[in-house]
């Protein structure tokens, strides 16, 4: 990998990015719409101080998966990804080049929604806020990460959308956020403990409900970081120069 090579990939997608209003509406603005319906209907009940915190780390995950799948699969389609990759651009510098791009933008979608969140909604934590926007920023490179796995395998835009059920409907209804692991029977909960959102979820809990909660986030930050880094290289050896 060359690092040149990769961070010139990445100011590339940048510019992509800033050029398309509509993909930046959908990546600052979404979670943070999503958030405002969630705290109206929960509102004057305490649903929404509980789920809040996990949520703000699935709803950027989820958006960064679609936008990242999609954006990678049309480089391919259309061809330029083909012609990059014909010069010295390696498959590596791609992949790490739109994971920094995409982090780059994680970082200030989660500012964003976590700001929402809590001074706007109203949204209350017992831990300090910037762990909760450190997880959350992994979190939507771990969307990243993942996105870019899934368009590897991907012919169309049609099929990367539809991957979003299979890499994402599963971790959702098994990461506890809709009951707990502990309660889950034995399969589904062994099976949880090898899914990266379930780990989100555990550091996004423990940071609402502990006032020093780095002890029990560490770890969870740890498996999420590897899982990234994991989704990136198999991403790299799977890519596809372009779609038959």
């Amino acid at each position: 990998m060359n690092p040149r090579l990769t961070l010139l990939t990445a100011s590339r997608v940048l510019q992509q990015i800033r050029a398309d209003r509509r993909t930046v509406a959908l990546l600052l603005i979404v979670p943070c719409v999503l958030m405002g319906l969630l705290a109206w209907v929960f509102q004057d009940t305490p649903v929404f101080d509980q789920v809040g915190p996990a949520l703000l780390g699935v709803f950027p995950f989820v958006v960064m998966f679609i936008v990242t799948s999609i954006a990678t699969l049309r480089e391919r389609t259309s061809g330029t990804l083909e012609r990059l990759l014909a010069g010295p651009l390696g498959k590596a510098d791609l992949m790490f080049g739109y994971a920094i791009a995409f982090g780059l933008v994680a970082i200030i979608q989660a500012l964003v929604a976590t700001a929402f969140a809590i001074y706007v909604c109203d949204l209350d934590v017992a831990g300090p806020v910037w762990v909760l926007v450190v997880i959350a920023v992994l979190d939507a490179v771990l969307g990243t990460a993942l996105g870019l796995l899934a368009s590897a395998f991907a012919h169309t835009e049609f099929q990367a959308v539809q991957f979003m059920p299979a890499f994402i409907l599963p971790q959702f209804l098994l990461c506890g956020l809709l009951v707990a692991r502990d309660r889950l029977p034995d399969v589904l909960s062994t099976t949880s403990d090898f899914l990266p959102l379930s780990y989100a979820v555990d550091a996004m809990s423990a940071v609402a409900s502990q006032v020093e909660p780095l002890g029990d986030v560490g770890p969870d930050l740890g498996i999420i970081a590897a899982w990234v880094v994991a989704a990136l290289v198999l991403g790299a050896l799977t890519l596809r120069r372009r779609t038959d």
